[in-house]
């Protein structure tokens, strides 16, 4: 199978013919069951990935990616932290949608994930 990973650790859509890799191959998270659920396509940044039918927008992030980048001023990489929606360290913009928590929210197909913030302060 060749590389498709982006030089953030997110992975591109497999080429036509080529087996679809596991989501936990380049992420934080590690997918340990539900294989069988369907794959979800959405982007990150305007690369094409895969998560699965039922994860959380923050679940589905972290099985292809090892953080959510930084928020400006603030330099550190983020990747969630109480994964209920409280500690607000799991914001993400979604182009069309402005601002949400990614861990309360559901992946929906298609979803155009931006990460990277232009130096936007938050």
């Amino acid at each position: 199978m060749g590389d498709r990973t982006a030089s953030d650790g997110a992975r591109g859509a497999p080429a036509e013919g080529e087996p679809t890799p596991s989501p936990s191959e380049t992420g934080r998270f590690r997918c340990t069951g539900g294989v069988e659920r369907p794959a979800v396509p959405f982007r990150i940044d305007g690369v094409p990935v895969l998560g699965r039918d039922g994860d959380s927008l923050l679940t589905a992030i972290l099985c292809v990616r090892a953080d959510l980048g930084a928020l400006p001023p603030d330099p550190r990489r983020r990747a969630g932290f109480c994964l209920i929606g409280l500690c607000q360290d799991c914001w993400v913009r979604l182009r069309g949608r402005g601002r949400v928590r990614a861990c309360t929210t559901p992946l929906e197909p298609d979803m155009d994930v931006l990460l990277d913030s232009d130096g936007e302060l938050w």
